[in-house]
């Protein structure tokens, strides 16, 4: 059984008073697809590259199975990784780039040629054995990469952004061959990225990093539904959740001529004031004289299925950014008023002054991260 464990591990990097990551404690069952995300500069790869070996570990300890490898070299960790920029050698043909680390450990080549095959096949790469990565495309160079990977039957995967030079319809296909492979394959993944979009789709976990930290971790529904924080209630979910500043009464909240009660335990919880999220799916169009909120229209994204809304709320000289996702058909004029009836069963409470979670999980359908698909 291939299970990784970071234990407080910790990353400062000379000439920084910050971590870069810090104290991450985390663990990645045997033969899971663990999705490491969050924005620039937030610590996924370094948090990789210190399960690698690339990185030192200045606190803490890491795991893979039942060896504690904080000190052991990259090459003796048994694990593949998958670059960024695929790293391959240009002088190699796609067959000797995949077994190159093959015939570094001395695998004789019988062995080396067939592990190489079986990979080929199982990547469609049969026809491009003998091609020189040059007379490759983008695509292609990533699947030798993940062939690479593959022929050195590792314990774990490391991936650091693999799809990041593919265009946008390709990286689509490509992502879904990853997620396909690894499963069949059982190996256990660590794949970074700084796409939420790939994150929910691929991943069995997630977990959120921000400025080193690790800010939640669950399964896509979870995160979803449910985000931890303000932090993740705005990284997770393609247009981003709408997040609201409200003040707090006696019964509840307000917003517009929308009333939304609220619990004893929640209105202490919060204060005086709250933020209110609400996903851009969760509202919906509502006649003048109905329970909504007024929005300014300021750019509309039609998107074929779908409308994508752009503007601000318009409530008590209030301005906050506000995104709606209407049906196909609805194309409202830019410059126009609307009205948007809010969906008070899936609304989000967080604590404006820690930014925590203060209700239970959003009520409603299931979330089906297929229905994100056509923002990627």
């Amino acid at each position: 059984m291939t299970r990784v464990v970071f234990d407080h591990a910790t990353r400062i990097y000379e000439g920084m008073t910050e971590p870069a990551v810090d104290g991450l404690d985390l663990e990645i069952g045997d033969g899971e697809f663990l999705v490491l995300v969050g924005p620039s500069g937030c610590g996924k790869s370094t948090s990789l590259r210190m399960l690698a070996g690339l990185e030192e570990i200045d606190d803490g300890r890491v795991f893979i199975g039942e060896r504690d490898v904080t000190d052991v070299p990259p090459a003796e960790r048994d694990v593949a990784m998958v670059f960024q920029n695929y790293a391959l050698y240009p002088h190699m043909t796609v067959a000797q780039n995949m077994s190159y680390a093959l015939k570094i450990r001395g695998v004789p080549r019988e062995q080396r040629e067939r592990r190489v095959l079986e990979s080929a096949r199982m990547l469609d790469l049969e026809p491009l054995l003998g091609r020189k990565p040059k007379a490759l495309s983008g695509g292609q160079r990533q699947r030798v990469a993940m062939g690479r990977a593959i022929v050195r039957d590792p314990e774990v995967f490391l991936m650091d952004e693999p799809l990041s030079n593919l265009d946008a319809k390709l990286r689509v296909q490509t992502r879904a061959q990853i997620s396909g492979l690894t499963r069949r394959l059982g190996v256990t993944t660590v794949y970074v990225t700084h796409d939420q979009i790939e994150a929910l789709t691929m991943g069995d976990r997630i977990a959120v990093l921000d400025h080193g930290h690790l800010q939640q971790i669950g399964t896509p529904r979870d995160l979803y539904a449910a985000p931890a924080n303000v932090f993740v209630a705005g990284f997770i979910g393609s247009p981003a959740m709408n997040l609201l500043t409200v003040e707090v009464s006696e019964v509840g909240i307000a917003i517009g001529n929308t009333s939304v009660p609220l619990d004893r335990e929640t209105r202490a919880a919060g204060g005086k004031r709250i933020v209110l999220g609400i996903r851009p799916e969760h509202l919906r169009r509502a006649a003048d004289t109905a329970p909504g909120v007024r929005m300014i229209v300021e750019m509309v994204e039609e998107l074929g299925a779908d409308t994508y809304v752009y503007g601000h709320l318009d409530a008590e000289g209030e301005s906050s950014p506000m995104i709606a996702r209407l049906g196909g058909g609805d194309v409202p004029e830019v410059g126009a008023a609307i009205r948007l009836a809010i969906d008070e069963k899936r609304i989000h409470l967080f604590s404006e002054e820690s930014g925590e979670r203060l209700n239970g999980p959003a009520v409603g359908e299931p979330f089906d991260p297929r229905t994100l698909s056509a923002t990627a």
